[in-house]
């Protein structure tokens, strides 16, 4: 946990889950510009924060909170939060009441729930998708007025010319300011004129021939998740080395995506039950369309959680995981170490996880550590698939 002194107090901030092993902050110099942005520059008067503000993309909470604390509490028009993230969501709660700040002074939205329907002040942090950034603006164009505030914020690394066509081409004309620490903010002026379009998300392709049960089949894909736009290679080896199995069991794919390697095991064995989880609110809504649309018959249930938390111990006969090693701009395990985790404490003796991740990542370690074995089941030169089993 760390504080973010802010113009308008401090807040002890943490991510979600909470670790005391993780150094990495609930905020960067890009929150902290918006924050001293908003409260006023010696060239800028301080922004009217008492009509309807939204956040969009707040990692962590950092912005809601200080907003929160910022502005008397006002039911009928309470700081509102769009994420993507679950983790990000649990975090903003997390921090609110650490900060001792009523549920009614916010109001939390998925990126899949309806948007405002007026937004006086609209808060935007670039997220890492350019697919995602464009979906939220189309969503929400239509609530801005010509006296909305549109304000963005990101580190001068995240923000490039193609984030400033889509915030010009979807709300108005737009300027970015100096850089400061390395962050940098996005200045817009709604034009009320610009033809409103719909959100071109979400996307739906055919998967090539060469994968198996799915090969011709049609995925779902919302904007924000990961390679949306095509099948990824890691995705498609896995899909050429998943176990063939037959009989009723649970399945689990872990971190589901758009749902390809559910669906392709659902496909294969109907008498399996299959449970996709992910964190993202749009991954779990593209794998249950992609699931829908070719696996009508079987069993599965969809849950949009932290990693396995909502199921119980010894439940399943077999985990899918294809983990991220990115948590935002930052390189780590944790997440992969947590669902490795998480997949034992599933599993039932006997059960198994199936895993890809790149050579590089020595996944082979941890999963020895965990289960006290693991087994290359099939590589390539970039990726392995291993298998553990719960003993």
């Amino acid at each position: 946990m760390n504080r973010l002194t802010t113009p308008w107090g401090a807040f002890d901030l943490a991510r979600f889950p909470e670790d005391p092993r993780d150094t990495l902050r609930a905020w960067d110099a890009a929150d902290e510009y918006l924050l001293r942005h908003l409260q006023g520059t010696e060239d800028a008067p301080p922004t009217d924060l008492t009509g309807a503000v939204s956040v969009v993309g707040d990692r962590w909470g950092a912005l809601v909170t200080a907003l929160a604390a910022r502005r008397p509490a006002r039911p009928e028009h309470p700081v509102v939060q769009i994420t993507d993230s679950y983790l990000g969501q649990q975090a903003t709660r997390a921090n609110l009441e650490r900060g001792g700040i009523t549920a009614d002074r916010v109001r939390l939205l998925s990126a899949r729930d309806t948007p405002p329907e007026r937004i006086d002040v609209l808060l935007v942090r670039v997220p890492k998708s350019l697919a995602l950034l464009e979906d939220q603006l189309h969503r929400l164009a239509p609530a801005v007025h010509e006296s909305t505030v549109v304000v963005g914020t990101g580190m001068v690394s995240e923000i490039h010319t193609s984030t400033l066509k889509l915030f010009e081409r979807i709300i108005g004309p737009t300027r970015t300011s100096l850089a400061a620490k390395k962050a940098r903010l996005i200045l817009c002026t709604p034009d009320t004129g610009l033809v409103r379009t719909p959100s071109p998300w979400p996307l739906r392709y055919a998967l090539p021939a060469d994968i198996g049960t799915l090969a011709g089949r049609t995925v779902t894909n919302h904007a924000g998740i990961f390679c949306a736009e095509r099948l990824d290679i890691g995705t498609r080896f896995f899909l050429r080395s998943l176990p063939r199995r037959h009989g009723p069991e649970r399945v689990v794919d872990l971190g589901c995506g758009n749902g390809v390697v559910g669906t392709a095991v659902a496909m294969a064995n109907p008498e399996a039950e299959v449970t996709f989880v992910d964190e993202s609110f749009s991954a779990v809504a593209s794998a249950e369309a992609t699931f829908h649309d070719n696996a009508p018959a079987a069993q599965a249930e969809f849950l949009v959680g932290d990693g396995l938390s909502a199921l119980a111990d010894g439940s399943a006969d077999l985990v899918l995981n294809n983990p991220p090693f990115h948590s935002h701009r930052a390189t780590t395990d944790t997440t992969a170490r947590r669902m490795f985790a998480d997949a034992r404490r599933v599993l039932r003796p006997g059960g198994e996880l199936w895993v890809i991740g790149n050579r590089h990542l020595g996944y082979h370690v941890r999963l020895r550590r965990l289960f006290g074995n693991c087994e290359v089941v099939a590589a390539d030169p970039k990726f392995v698939v291993l298998r553990a089993v719960r003993k």
